[in-house]
């Protein structure tokens, strides 16, 4: 919902596309809405929640002609319940679509590493998502949780560098030192700086970009997950 992740978003579908002209790539429409109340703050306690603001513009996509929604915020999807109960749309889940590629890609998998927003750890949105498959989350020290934070804001503000992406590659490479088999980047302005992370020794998955292929398949009529939605 940052508007620097909203445009990495976009461009993920963009680039997900497979087309030879314009008439090729999907209709977007797209409320870019840097007003929606902190969600980060909200869960924390400190802020008014952003369900009602989600709400307006899920009805106003609809009302625009939208066949369905993606949300590309991972702690957003706290409120995922009250935006799919307003509309008669069906609404696409960052988590569930993320937790399946886990699985399919490492059906065995065990130990998961997980960087993503404190609300996002507060609320347990992958916790929760991954508990009876018997995997388990593990998470950043507190003190490199606030780095986290503060790499998460730093892109909100459009102040992220390459010290910024190398940041984030040793907080994550000290995940995979813990046992992570796969790391999540559980956020999408982590994602705006993951595709530059370059390479790690075990798999990394970026719901962003795992949501844009599933708008994809979804808009080229290659997917049946509207149906299960």
């Amino acid at each position: 919902m940052g508007p620097e992740a909203t445009v990495d978003f976009m461009d993920k579908i963009i680039k997900a596309t497979p087309a030879n002209d314009d008439s090729d790539h999907i209709r977007m429409l797209v409320d870019n809405n840097p007003r929606i109340p902190s969600r980060v703050k909200a869960i924390l306690g400190s802020g008014e929640s952003p369900g009602p603001v989600m709400v307006q513009i899920a009805r106003q996509l609809e009302k625009w002609g939208a066949d369905f929604l993606a949300i590309p915020c991972n702690t957003a999807h706290f409120y995922y319940p009250e935006v799919k109960s307003a509309v008669k749309i069906p609404v696409l889940n960052i988590i569930t679509s993320t937790r399946d590629r886990v699985l399919q890609e490492i059906p065995d998998i065990k130990r998961l590493g997980l960087l993503a927003s404190t609300a996002v750890m507060v609320t347990r949105l992958y916790h929760d998502a991954f508990q009876e498959y018997n995997v388990e989350i593990l998470l950043p020290t507190k003190d490199l949780q606030e780095k986290i934070m503060t790499i998460i804001f730093e892109v909100k503000s459009n102040k992220y560098d390459a010290e910024l992406v190398k940041e984030l590659k040793e907080i994550a490479n000290e995940l995979i030192k813990n046992g992570a088999q796969a790391i999540i980047f559980g956020c999408t302005e982590l994602s705006v700086l993951a595709k530059d992370a370059g390479y790690f020794s075990i798999p990394t998955f970026d719901p962003a970009q795992i949501l844009a292929e599933e708008v994809v398949r979804i808009a080229k009529g290659q997917s049946n997950t509207l149906n299960k939605t």
